[in-house]
């Protein structure tokens, strides 16, 4: 039997979104993750804001720490393992980044040294304080930090990919030195493996860190342009963990869906528990899964404004924490587990060159490839045009058979 996935939830408090961390209350932390465990689900991903967090960039609020740490023991209390997003960064449509990265201080994330000291610091603080704690999964460097280093973000820090190159390492490196030997890892939205010029690239995202982590979004273009209820909508996450192997020097690597959920009116919510069963499903089909953490735990209030519509639905639960069909979705998964993948042995030839990654996107050859292999009842893989050849990879992997996208599509012929 293959190792146990882990389900969990991106913890969305059911007050005051992530403000709560201004006006932090203990008891409603309780009753949110009261309402959490009693979905069977084993971990949570928390997101303390940058900016309340690190003030200033020789400040860490050490309140602000230690209610971090109240709330990973809290989550302890109730079996809850602990994923922290360190650098926060960028959730729902919003940014949060510090006054002394932006205007009159403005410096450039990903290069400058002063702002690499202090997000050194501040990754080795959080880390450092949770580093004795059983349910402390590890850190993550942030929340799709990749969409500030390029467009379609309004005001970018711009970055060439050697410069994230050094920027993840040394980011890594101050996690493991807080807390050595925990699951560290860094987190980008699609555009890494789907935007040519994104300076994050799919080597990055697949060689650093202790898993590769995909977040998965129909919004993407995938659901407009297929359908909700279409073999791409229905199968994008699986997709994507299965994308991100060509790239994995390891060829046993895991993969951790770290993000996914059901966004509305792409899926109405009278649609979304059977999109969510049906993308859980298929991403349990793929060897090597670490988890799936849905997005997100509790609905956004309508008290707050200036959020796109599609956010304030998302959450397994209610503002007043009661589950909706989704969350009995995750709860079935969870307590009646059906999974036992086999090794993809038929795997889609993907190319190595980044400048051309928007292959895969949807529109794009490998995609379209990919989702008529599926179609026609396989269950591929992928892997890069520069290891086609390398038997030792290919075996590693349990691939048999490699095709192209010209092979696959309309007009071209399978072998």
């Amino acid at each position: 039997m293959p190792p146990a996935v882990r389900f969990g939830v991106n913890y969305t408090p059911s007050e005051g979104w992530f403000h709560h961390w201004l006006d932090f209350d203990l008891d409603t932390v309780r009753a949110d993750l009261d309402s959490i465990a009693a979905l069977g689900l084993d971990h949570i991903r928390v997101f303390p804001l940058w900016p309340y967090f690190q003030p200033n960039r020789t400040l860490i609020r050490p309140r602000a720490v230690e209610q971090l740490v109240a709330l990973a023991d809290a989550a302890a209390e109730r079996g809850l393992d602990v994923n922290v997003d360190g650098l926060q960064g960028h959730l729902s449509s919003f940014d949060f980044l510090p006054a002394w990265t932006r205007t009159w201080h403005r410096r450039n994330l990903f290069t400058d040294p002063d702002a690499l000291d202090g997000q050194e610091n501040l990754l080795r603080t959080l880390a450092a304080a949770l580093a004795d704690r059983p349910n402390f999964i590890g850190m993550t460097l942030g929340n799709e930090v990749n969409q500030f280093s390029s467009g379609p973000h309004p005001d970018p820090d711009r970055a060439t990919p050697g410069e994230i190159d050094t920027w993840l390492t040394r980011m890594l490196a101050a996690c493991e030195e807080g807390a050595p030997g925990r699951l560290h890892l860094h987190a980008e939205y699609d555009a890494t493996w789907y935007q040519d010029d994104q300076p994050f690239t799919p080597g990055q995202a697949a060689r650093h860190g202790a898993v590769t982590a995909v977040h998965s979004w129909v919004f993407n273009g995938t659901a407009q342009r297929y359908g909700r209820t279409s073999v791409p909508s229905e199968h994008h996450a699986a997709y994507l963990v299965e994308l991100s192997k060509a790239w994995a020097d390891d060829p046993h690597r895991s993969v951790w869906l770290q993000e996914v959920g059901a966004p509305a009116p792409l899926v109405p919510p009278e649609h979304a528990a059977a999109f969510t069963e049906a993308t859980v499903a298929n991403a349990l089909d793929c060897p090597g899964l670490w988890g799936i953490t849905w997005w997100c735990s509790h609905d956004v209030s309508r008290s707050l404004a200036d959020f796109p519509e599609l956010e304030y639905g998302l959450g397994l639960l209610t503002n007043d924490r009661k589950p909706k069909d989704t969350a009995r979705v995750l709860e079935r998964a969870v307590r009646e587990p059906s999974y036992a993948p086999t090794s993809r042995t038929t795997a889609l030839v993907v190319p190595a060159d980044p400048a051309v990654r928007s292959q895969c996107a949807p529109g794009g050859a490998v995609f379209d490839a990919y989702f008529r292999l599926v179609a026609d009842g396989a269950r591929p893989t992928t892997v890069l045009d520069t290891r086609c050849a390398d038997r030792e990879h290919l075996s590693a992997r349990g691939i048999t058979e490699t095709v192209t996208a010209d092979q696959v599509l309309p007009g071209g012929i399978r072998p």
